[in-house]
């Protein structure tokens, strides 16, 4: 299985390789993939260090599966020149996440959509994907009317730069600005740029990629996107209106039940999730949950994960483990 990681010495990248090492991901050759400038380093992985070739080199080699997290300019130009020789692309960039002819992925959702034509694969926006995961059995039960969730995202989700300028606020250091204003101490209630309805683009992918992944485009959502000085994961209030009354308890309960979910939910003992808490973790992690007594059929709930594991990585390489259980890559 070879297997190519573009963007290897990205902040996601990286995540990639670790996670790919620690899921045992059958990789018989690495290809660790990066820009011209970067072409030539070593990253380290399961042990040995492989060198950084370029875009060209790779497709060369023919990788079976190319996981890219490089940005959307990079995604959009040499997704197609991968997906010519063969191999199927699962791309991490917002590039293809709303191509109608491209398949946007959550495997505990909708994997069962893949087929073997199925050669670029995008991988959703961090802070969907956690909250479809939590969304999808609830709505098999009960349908889903209105979404309305406010985020609250970790400098992670912007990059390296970002998180350079948190701690160097901390430490008092001038440096490089990845935001128009501080971060530390500070909210921002902004990620990505503004659209011409008001909301800045995170908020209209949050939207407009539930809809697509489930496969249901009468759910109603409305989304505030907003950084916060943590790292860690994504956090996320969510409300919930239903077609079908509910019993918290069977609400409990099938979260429970579902694969990648933790319930941590007990307030009288003060346990609830915190991105703390979801660091380095693959699960999503849900509390605070409790009727809206506002609504008629409506559900309060409090949503963590890793932004760059079940928000990128992670869920990447759960797509290549289902393609590759399925048959549809090898």
């Amino acid at each position: 299985m070879k297997v190519a990681v573009v963007g290897a010495t990205g902040l996601v990248g990286s995540v990639m390789l670790k996670v790919l090492a620690e899921r045992n991901f059958p990789v018989t050759q690495l290809i660790p993939v990066a820009s011209a400038k970067s072409a030539g380093k070593q990253v380290e992985f399961m042990g040995n260090n492989y060198t950084v070739v370029t875009v060209d080199e790779a497709i060369s080699m023919k990788p079976n599966v190319a996981l890219f997290s490089a940005g959307g300019s990079i995604s959009l130009k040499d997704a197609p020149r991968f997906a010519e020789v063969g191999t199927t692309v699962i791309d991490n960039s917002s590039a293809w996440r709303m191509d109608p002819d491209k398949k946007l992925v959550v495997p505990e959702v909708n994997a069962s959509v893949l087929t073997n034509d199925d050669k670029i694969i995008a991988n959703p926006n961090c802070s969907t994907i956690q909250m479809v995961v939590v969304l999808k059995p609830l709505h098999d039960r009960y349908k889903i009317k209105r979404v309305v969730v406010s985020t609250y995202q970790s400098v992670t989700g912007t990059g390296v730069k970002a998180v350079e300028q948190m701690m160097n606020e901390r430490k008092g250091i001038v440096g490089e600005m990845a935001y128009p204003y501080p971060i530390d101490l500070n909210v921002i209630p902004q990620i990505d740029v503004f659209q011409d309805n008001g909301y800045t683009k995170e908020e209209m992918k949050m939207i407009l990629e539930t809809k697509k992944i489930m496969g249901d485009d009468s759910i109603r959502l409305t989304a505030t996107t907003v950084r916060i000085p943590v790292m860690g994961g994504h956090s996320e209030s969510v409300n919930i209106e239903f077609e079908n009354d509910f019993d918290l308890s069977e609400v409990r309960s099938i979260l429970e039940k579902e694969a990648g979910i933790i319930v941590v939910d007990d307030p009288a003992n003060l346990k609830y999730p915190m991105p703390k808490d979801a660091h380095e973790k693959d699960e999503v992690f849900v509390g605070r949950i409790r009727r809206d007594e506002s609504q008629e059929n409506a559900l309060n709930l409090w949503i963590v994960a890793d932004n760059l594991r079940k928000g990128a990585a992670t869920n990447a390489v759960q797509i290549a483990e289902y393609l590759l259980k399925k048959g549809l890559i090898g």
